[in-house]
């Protein structure tokens, strides 16, 4: 028996003259009873399927075959050694310590032989149950971190009466996303909480693009898979051999011992592999003209007084979203990246200009993995700098989708980007993503799902690239909304687009979701207040940037002398808490916000200062009752409470609106 201990979790691993098996439990809890826990690495290749047959990723024969070889404890680093002798498979499961445990598989082959892989997990545990909640979200544009709670035991996991004559149960709970969107329909980002026991895990697959998660339960007691794509799922498939070999995907383990603690260790975790750069310790406050502004319809005449009121309120960034560089309909036409002389007839260096001189570092949208079906660049670049289906180019709606792995594509976007940076002097782009891929690309015979995953971490290597060579530019993560946010993206890159939604009432409850999946201080919260709104309204909007990253927009020229005070208010309270964002975890007294829930709150917690966020999104009067430990209560924003009250009653706070419409506030707990 090996037991390797963070500060927050225990992997226990089976040593003996089978496979390896490894079972995870929060450090510290009783562990002794334990089953020995499913069989550590689960593969599966042609030729070589599973035990029983059945959908799950468990049970597979080559995963039965492994023995164990070695291990290697460097105290941060634990690399696990198996082999199966009969097929020549050598695999190494590698486990990094953080706030939890990063951990991989490496796969090669002894010899001459080959396989071709169908399935390889990058982590399997046992749990200590499977009676238990299992936290995880829906997301879509627009309607982004849609958290709900299953018991896996009621909807999904049948109690099978098991003795020696029957089998085991089959059934799983799967969750998986396809494609080049890591989000575009559920985050890669679970927690399960057991019943009875203070007792949680959370996990985060960190793969920008198709990745794989089940439960379930087996002759060794509850299981959890994580994996990133997977023949089954993803038509992905590759020939290993000694010279070609495989690491998985990364993925995330943590343990709590409730929903919250586990959220914080995930919250931990994500500082822990995040790449920080010198320049990340700046968290401006940008300006974007595209939310209830300008809606991709820039020009000089539109831009100049927007710069001048933006500069005027405090921003630091301001960035020109898009259309910048096309005179009319712009979807299909995009990939050269000039700039429009017609919205811009001195040229956009004169807006520019006037950004760097109000003091404001500019920015660009751009989005780099697309060429327009009618773009001149899709008739220079050959065949080869795109991904392909059977020799033909992949287009989806009226772009065709570069393959990062390809030097003629990567040398366009360089050109592209080192031209726009030299010229203007950016600081910071808005890199989109709007159009999928479909399942991947056959190109250079490999499989769909392979040809994606490689052209997926070619583009994490483009990204590392352009950040060596420029290291004081920000860049924004945005694919439609928050359709890729994740974590091999994220360790990366500076901001999240949390969402595209434009109403602020909808918007609340992905403000006060998104720290379950994303850091509080990457997460692009838009505050788009429009003049001419109730002052309750107005703060309303604001009030949703300030707990993250506030992304501020709205026709600022056309406010009031009392709605430009009202934001630069807000601005003030945000800068205070960027102070401390990165020390600060999340939790929801409330519970995860629902997507019409009447109440929504999201509390920040530091060492020695919280910021509560609460909102009413009906009229009043209204009270809702919080658990949270007796502190200090003080307004934060609005600096006036107005038409909200609270009291204390031992660990209960008691809130109060009688504002006869929506309105929210930010309170400071110490």
């Amino acid at each position: 028996m090996l037991s390797w201990n963070t500060p927050d979790l225990t992997l226990r691993f089976v040593l003996d003259d089978g496979p390896v098996r490894a079972t995870a439990v929060p450090t510290g809890s009783l562990a002794g009873d334990l089953p020995a826990g499913p069989v550590l690495v689960e593969v599966t290749a042609v030729g070589y399927g599973h035990l029983q047959s059945s959908q799950r990723h468990i049970d597979t024969i080559l995963g039965r075959q492994l023995r164990y070889v070695s291990h290697e404890d460097s105290g941060r680093v634990l690399r696990i050694v198996q082999e199966d002798p009969e097929s020549g498979l050598r695999v190494t499961s590698v486990f990094e310590a953080g706030a939890g445990v990063r951990a991989w598989t490496e796969a090669s082959m002894v010899g001459e032989r080959r396989l071709e892989l169908t399935f390889l997990s990058s982590l399997v545990v046992g749990l200590a149950s499977i009676d238990a909640e299992l936290y995880s979200a829906a997301n879509s544009w627009m309607a982004e971190s849609r958290w709900s709670a299953r018991s896996l035991r009621a909807e999904s996991l049948a109690d099978i009466v098991r003795d020696e004559h029957r089998h085991v149960a089959r059934s799983r709970h799967a969750v998986t996303s396809t494609g080049s969107w890591s989000s575009g329909e559920r985050l890669p980002v679970g927690v399960l909480v057991q019943s009875g026991t203070p007792s949680a895990l959370g996990w985060q697959i960190e793969h920008n693009g198709g990745w794989h998660y089940e439960l379930g339960e087996c002759r060794y007691g509850g299981y959890l898979v994580l994996s990133g794509p997977t023949d089954q799922e993803h038509q992905w498939s590759v020939e290993l051999t000694a010279d070609q070999p495989l690491t998985t995907v990364p993925v995330s383990l943590v343990a709590g011992t409730d929903r919250d603690s586990a959220f914080a260790a995930l919250t931990r975790q994500r500082r822990a592999v995040r790449q920080r750069r010198p320049i990340d310790a700046r968290m401006p406050v940008v300006f974007n003209d595209f939310m209830n502004t300008l809606v991709g319809d820039p020009t000089t005449d539109k831009l100049l007084p927007l710069i001048d009121a933006a500069a005027d309120v405090g921003a630091d960034y301001f960035c020109i979203d898009a259309g910048w560089y096309a005179d009319g309909d712009w979807w299909n036409t995009v990939g050269a990246w000039q700039p429009s002389m017609n919205r811009f007839p001195n040229g956009l260096g004169e807006v520019i200009d006037r950004i760097h001189a109000r003091g404001m570092v500019p920015g660009l949208w751009l989005e780099p993995e697309v060429i327009g079906v009618r773009s001149p660049i899709a008739q220079e670049l050959p065949d080869e700098a795109f991904l392909t289906r059977r020799g033909v180019r992949v287009a989806e709606s009226g772009r065709y989708l570069l393959d990062l792995r390809s030097s003629g594509a990567r040398k366009h976007l360089d050109e592209t980007v080192d031209r726009l940076i030299s010229e203007f002097g950016l600081g910071f782009f808005k890199f989109d993503n709007n159009t999928v891929t479909g399942p991947g690309t056959d190109k250079d015979g490999t499989s769909l799902g392979h040809g994606l995953l490689e052209h997926n971490r070619a583009l994490l290597s483009w990204l590392d690239d352009l950040q060596a060579r420029h290291p004081d530019l920000l860049i924004e993560n945005c694919a439609s909304g928050a359709m890729r946010m994740d974590y091999a993206i994220l360790s990366r890159l500076h901001l999240q687009s949390t969402s595209d939604q434009e109403h602020p009432l909808l918007y609340a409850s992905i403000t006060a979701a998104a720290p379950a999946a994303v850091l509080p201080e990457q997460a692009g919260h838009w505050a788009y207040p429009i003049t001419g709104t109730t002052r309750e309204e107005f703060t309303f909007a604001l009030v949703n940037g300030i707990p993250g990253r506030l992304y501020l927009a709205g026709h600022l020229n056309r406010m009031t002398p009392d709605e430009l005070d009202l934001v630069r208010s807000a601005l003030a309270a945000h800068r205070v808490v960027l102070e401390d964002l990165e020390t600060l975890v999340p939790s929801w007294p409330l519970g995860l916000p629902q997507w019409t829930d009447e109440w929504v709150a999201l509390c920040l917690t530091g060492p020695t200062v919280s910021y509560l966020t609460v909102w009413h999104r009906g009229a009043g009067p209204a009270t809702v009752t919080l658990p949270l430990a007796r502190s200090t209560v003080e307004p934060h924003f609005p600096a006036d409470l107005g038409d909200w009250a609270h009291s204390w009653e031992e660990d209960s706070l008691t809130i109060t609106t009688n504002a006869s419409e929506p309105s929210a506030r930010v309170l400071r707990l110490s």
